[in-house]
């Protein structure tokens, strides 16, 4: 097989692209930009374009497939040269479709925990000795990569509602085919490309009519919109509800109850309970016992940037959470507050995506982080320039929050004197972005605050 990738120094696709290099297809690419840690990827494997920039004779006819990225454009010079030549062209789940259709297809899709609920799956059946494949869109502790491509009967897919490519604006989890599919939960988002709920709402029952027949739906049943729709759909496929699994919490670590066996685990919050009973049930689906399931979801630490324990001492505790839409917020901030209730919580948000930084979408956040002691919302001037954005003033973001004593930054170094000038003892601190807070070094940062 011959593969191009047009915009091969994506997250994901130049892990497809690793991927299919170790199946042994002829793999190339082009990209007008390359950046850490793909560009190191790729040149470990010799997948490196020697040039950037974008080479219309690297389209031929001997090509079996050309996939296209989303940093590429309609107006792309090998776009265009592959159109005009006939060439089979897939966005990125096209052609994941295209190598798994003798497998059984997991999908996970949903507004939040999509990648937990993908990464304990993936991680169980690591540990119990199942082969399988996988696409998530994290990195995982045990994972090299986040894409994998073999001959194995199993593929498990994160299910991304964003579109799938400047040709195919569709979202990327319609082009799954799920035999078992996982909904966590539904609360809008991606306001850029779904302007209104019901729009967005609609995507849903989409990919619902996408499983295949005879397959099966498990969906959070605590989330009401979800289930709401899951009941009034006329899909006939199988349902299965679920909702947060018993627990306690002892000793400071939550303790699990399925079928009457216990586990101990490493992550915490009724966010991670629910993502832990869908992995459950769909792992249950491929023939996992309960007992091996909780014997081997004892050791998942949780995935990249998902509550991640930055540093700690004996009276502090440093979280990053890739948090940024408001129901994510909130469940974060209200994990924390359980796990640790007798510790001041300190919560940091940035504000970086369209939507967040959106004056219209401001008012969804009202209530998400009133568990905090103390709530801080981060915006840079640089993010909105960067969307092309007009400025949003903070007066705006104080009225959208309706957070008595929030406190917004906008400035990097002032929001990092504050924090170096915060007293932690037996306090937590919770920083929540999908981006980076304008460059801000937080290991370092989480250092200096455990080590005072």
């Amino acid at each position: 097989m011959k593969v191009h990738f047009v915009a091969i120094g994506g997250s994901v696709m130049h892990q497809l692209a690793i991927a299919l290099h170790h199946k042994g297809y002829a793999v190339t690419g082009s990209d007008d930009e390359i950046f850490e840690p793909a560009s190191s990827n790729l040149q470990a494997v010799n997948l490196l374009p020697p040039q950037t920039g974008w080479f219309p004779e690297k389209i031929h006819a001997g090509l079996d497939a050309v996939i296209l990225g989303m940093h590429a454009k309609q107006d792309n010079p090998e776009l265009i040269r592959a159109r005009a030549m006939g060439l089979k062209i897939y966005s990125f789940p096209e052609y994941i479709y295209q190598e798994s259709l003798d497998k059984i297809r997991v999908v996970v899709g949903g507004s939040h925990g999509k990648t937990t609920t993908t990464s304990m799956i993936m991680h169980v059946l690591q540990q119990t000795g199942q082969p399988f494949d996988y696409l998530v869109g994290a990195k995982l502790e045990g994972f090299p990569q986040s894409v994998k491509i073999t001959g194995a009967p199993v593929i498990v897919c994160e299910g991304d509602e964003y579109p799938a490519s400047a040709l195919e604006k569709r979202p990327k989890f319609h082009f799954l085919f799920p035999h078992i599919a996982i909904l966590t939960g539904i609360a809008w988002d991606h306001i850029n490309v779904f302007p209104t709920f019901e729009f967005y709402l609609e995507q849903f029952r989409i990919f619902i009519d996408k499983i295949q027949p005879g397959g099966v739906l498990i969906f959070n049943q605590g989330d009401p919109v979800l289930k709401a729709l899951v009941e009034s759909h006329p899909s006939g496929v199988r349902k299965i509800g679920y909702d947060i699994p018993a627990h306690s919490i002892e000793n400071g670590r939550t303790v699990v109850e399925l079928e009457g066996l216990r586990s101990t685990l490493s992550v915490f919050g009724n966010h991670n309970l629910l993502n832990l009973q869908a992995a459950y049930l769909a792992c249950r689906e491929l023939k996992v016992d309960t007992a091996s399931f909780l014997e081997a979801i004892r050791s998942f630490k949780g995935a990249s940037k998902r509550l991640e324990l930055l540093r700690s001492n004996g009276s502090t505790h440093v979280y990053r959470d890739f948090a940024h839409a408001p129901s994510k917020v909130k469940a974060t901030i209200e994990a924390v507050r359980e796990q640790f209730p007798g510790r001041k919580l300190i919560a940091v948000l940035e504000l970086h995506t369209y939507s967040s930084l959106s004056e219209g979408f401001m008012q969804q956040y009202r209530g998400a982080m009133d568990k905090a002691d103390q709530a801080v919302v981060f915006y840079s001037s640089h993010a909105l320039s960067l969307k092309g954005m007009p400025a949003l003033g903070e007066d705006r973001v104080a009225a959208g929050f309706g957070r008595p004593g929030l406190l917004i930054f906008t400035q990097r170094e002032e929001l990092k004197k504050w924090l170096g000038q915060q007293s932690y003892e037996n306090a937590n601190l919770l920083l929540m972005s999908s981006g980076n807070y304008d460059g801000m070094d937080l290991i370092a940062l989480a250092g200096l605050i455990t080590s005072a």
